[in-house]
């Protein structure tokens, strides 16, 4: 039987980034589905610079082991820049307010490291998602335009998701490890990790279901004109 796929104004407010999953893989059919929606996204000039590798099985757990490894030997291998330093004013609270709430629900003290450092590895164990997407993109000119593009089609990709009952979360840290991931995949050098998105079934009893990262008014984020 097919599901039922949520409506429009119900799917972008049901849209959260799961961190708990289910073992339970989605079927090819279920796959195929997603990725097609995804394939409509807009991009400039029509370029459809999407170059997408889908992992799942033991080559997404070999990917979780090599990550690992890399991170702990201190091996990250970005193709871009990402600090928590370079926020200012309100995007820096927000961003600490964001992990507060979430590592408050595990009840995971401040001054734990330790716990800490175990949740933050829990990143490249995918959140024991069944699958994950790796989205990379070619270089052209200063790669704004580009890496907007791969930002809508993952927008629809986890909308997709989520209209269809199941859930994902992207993650900047899945792009950190570059250099490996390329190499265990077959991509070539021409193409650039921008992050990938852990997708599968949510464990919807898990204590970090239960968040809602709060949203601003429109009218904070937004002025109308004429």
């Amino acid at each position: 039987m097919t599901t039922p796929i949520l409506a429009f104004d119900e799917t972008v407010r049901q849209r959260v980034s799961t961190r708990a999953f289910l073992p339970t893989p989605l079927t090819d059919e279920q796959l195929q589905e997603v990725l097609q929606d995804a394939q409509y996204s807009p991009s400039n000039c029509n370029t459809q610079p999407w170059n997408v590798h889908v992992v799942s099985g033991e080559t997404k757990n070999k990917l979780a082991q090599a990550m690992i490894a890399n991170d702990l030997a201190g091996k990250q291998t970005p193709d871009f820049s990402f600090s928590y330093d370079d926020f200012f004013g309100d995007y820096y609270t927000r961003s600490q307010d964001q992990a507060r709430l979430y590592y408050d629900s595990l009840g995971i003290a401040r001054d734990d490291k330790d716990k800490r450092h175990e949740m933050y590895l829990k990143n490249y164990q995918f959140f024991n998602a069944p699958h994950a997407a790796f989205l990379f993109m070619p270089s052209f000119g200063d790669n704004i335009r580009v890496a907007s593009d791969i930002g809508m089609y993952a927008q629809s990709f986890l909308l997709s998701l989520t209209a269809r009952g199941y859930a994902g979360i992207p993650q900047t840290l899945l792009g950190f490890h570059a250099d490996i991931i390329r190499a265990a995949l077959g991509v070539s050098d021409d193409y650039r990790l921008l992050f990938g998105i852990s997708f599968g079934y949510a464990d919807t009893t898990a204590p970090s279901a239960k968040i809602r990262q709060p949203r601003l008014p429109v009218a904070t984020s937004v002025r109308m004109h004429g």
